[in-house]
């Protein structure tokens, strides 16, 4: 690691505008929130299902190629990786099925730590969006289309478990955004130098023709990727904030193909959370606050459903 990069005051000029920008659209979400968006707020009691089923398909995704909860942690065949595989296996039938879901969370949970032991701490520390999706299906429940939910274990969740659910998912998600921005570029220049040698055409700025160098674009690159995690810690303004982040994810796609595609699934499954609660007026002050737990008593009492037209209306809300 090389601090120094980080330190140089271009770089912490950049960090710097990354706070600012996130606390003027907190200022502006407090005017303007959003909208509402229907059609994507009908599937808010499905979002249970599809952070499970994000993570169960990267988790076996990831285990097809060999690789620890990322691919920066390769397999081996010895005890430690079969056993290490095992706990990827499990969790992720018991998470895609929904049968016993939360027992699968807990599993998924325990293998932060466990990983720790074989691989270190900065390499399971950079999958932290992990830990959010398993909370969030502790907090929230498997939810529909789920074995637990069929067989009356589960049912829909409360707003307020809704909230507590989509807090965890989004701090986890901007903290392992933050984590990968520091470790593959801000804190490691020589990393990121080397590997864009190797992808020329990813420094996109030289591509449109900005005469952005390497340690440049990587400077610009890490603060971008810390407003990005910045941005989905807060909340505010959270269909605007994924519909933009979503561009640069995708268009990693392009270069790497599936195993990017595999290694992002859970940040998607973040995103598709935040953007189909925010475009619910119910459920958007949620992914919106910074702290959920104790502010409002009484929302425990609605769960979340779809949203139905009223009768005799023009299907309005």
């Amino acid at each position: 690691m090389d601090w120094s990069f980080a330190a140089e005051p271009l770089t912490l000029a950049f960090l710097a505008g990354a706070v600012l920008v996130t606390v003027l659209v907190r200022l502006v979400a407090r005017v303007w929130p959003g909208v509402d968006v229907p059609f994507l707020a009908r599937l808010a009691p499905f979002m249970p299902f599809a952070v499970r089923l994000h993570v169960g398909v990267s988790l076996i995704g990831l285990l097809s190629l060999g690789v620890y909860l990322s691919p920066a942690m390769d397999l081996q065949l010895d005890l430690a990786g079969f056993a290490l595989g095992a706990t990827m296996v499990v969790s992720a039938v018991l998470l895609i099925t929904g049968w016993y879901a939360r027992a699968g969370a807990v599993l998924l949970l325990a293998a932060g730590p466990i990983g720790m032991l074989e691989f270190g701490v900065s390499p399971v520390l950079q999958r932290i969006d992990l830990l959010g999706m398993a909370v969030f299906v502790l907090l929230a429940g498997p939810g529909r289309w789920s074995a637990d939910f069929e067989a009356g274990r589960a049912t829909d969740p409360t707003t307020e478990q809704a909230g507590q659910a989509v807090w965890a998912l989004k701090v986890a998600a901007g903290l392992a955004l933050i984590f990968v921005a520091f470790v593959e570029k801000l804190a490691d220049p020589e990393l990121a130098r080397a590997f864009l040698a190797h992808h020329p055409d990813l420094n996109v700025a030289r591509g449109i023709g900005l005469p952005l160098g390497d340690t440049e674009f990587i400077r610009l690159a890490g603060a971008i990727e810390v407003l990005f995690g910045l941005l989905l810690i807060s909340g505010a303004l959270p269909q605007a904030i994924i519909l933009i982040a979503g561009i640069p994810f995708n268009a990693t796609l392009f270069f790497f193909g599936n195993t990017e595609l595999i290694g992002h699934l859970p940040i998607y499954g973040a995103m598709l959370v935040v953007l189909v609660y925010g475009s619910d007026s119910v459920l958007r002050p949620r992914v919106t606050a910074l702290w959920p737990w104790g502010r409002s008593p009484r929302a425990g009492v609605t769960r979340v459903r779809s949203p139905e037209p009223a009768l005799g209306s023009d299907g309005g809300r």
